[in-house]
């Protein structure tokens, strides 16, 4: 099964947590954009949902299938979100940002009841840090900000290449802005002290590490649908 397919069977699942009326926050991403498509048949079919896009990406996908939008200032309170992630651990603690619209992401996914997560098995892993983690960064101080980062790791005994995320050849601009350093970090013990670290410094705008959000993972394989739960859930 090709890695389309299991992104389809990943949002095809996450269809069932949909309930007539609620207000969804929509993920960005190869993933978030399948459910998009499924989300829209059953809108066509009669469903009444209200979503808020996570990216002028996402948001450009929902207009042209005709998914009803808002946003968290007319709508500061979301029933569910669905999205994908770059990595998620057994805690179901994720990578996410690697389409860059990482701040988005987590700022809707904090304003829901709920966060789904749908993406393939190969997501799943047993300690983050192998895929680079996106850090959005203020465009003023690069340079002071990039060292402050690697200090900051290096008090965590993380090392390695952090790159200024390009597009051909300029810069990657998100869609508030910002500018992502994905930082090369590999194995990363211990996320939360990391994500502290990454908050205190001035120049980070957020960071992809998401900590406590997510409380359902949808894995799509080769053997059929496997979902995880955080213990609250349960």
């Amino acid at each position: 099964m090709d890695a389309r397919s299991l992104k389809i069977k990943a949002a095809a699942e996450a269809l069932t947590y949909i309930e007539d009326g609620m207000r969804l926050g929509i993920g960005t991403g190869s993933t978030a954009e399948e459910f998009v498509r499924l989300l829209a048949e059953k809108v066509a079919s009669g469903l009444n949902v209200v979503g808020v896009p996570t990216s002028e990406r996402t948001a450009a996908l929902c207009r042209e299938l005709g998914v009803r939008l808002t946003t968290l200032d007319e709508t500061p309170s979301l029933d569910l979100t669905i999205d994908g992630a770059d990595e998620i651990d057994p805690q179901l603690s994720l990578i996410k940002g690697g389409g860059g619209a990482l701040l988005r992401e987590k700022i809707v996914a904090a304003a829901s009841t709920k966060m789904v997560v749908i993406a393939d098995e190969s997501k799943l892993v047993g300690t983050l840090g192998a895929f680079p983690l996106p850090i959005e960064v203020n465009r003023f101080g690069l340079a002071a900000t990039r060292l402050a980062i690697e200090r900051a790791a290096a008090k965590l005994h993380l090392s390695g290449p952090i790159t200024l995320r390009m597009t051909g050849t300029d810069a990657f601009v998100t869609d508030g802005g910002h500018l992502i350093l994905d930082a090369s970090f590999g194995r990363i013990p211990d996320t939360r002290a990391l994500s502290d670290a990454l908050h205190a410094i001035p120049g980070v705008v957020e960071h992809g590490i998401f900590l406590e959000l997510a409380r359902v993972a949808i894995l799509a394989g080769a053997d059929g649908i496997r979902t995880l739960t955080t213990k609250t859930e349960r």
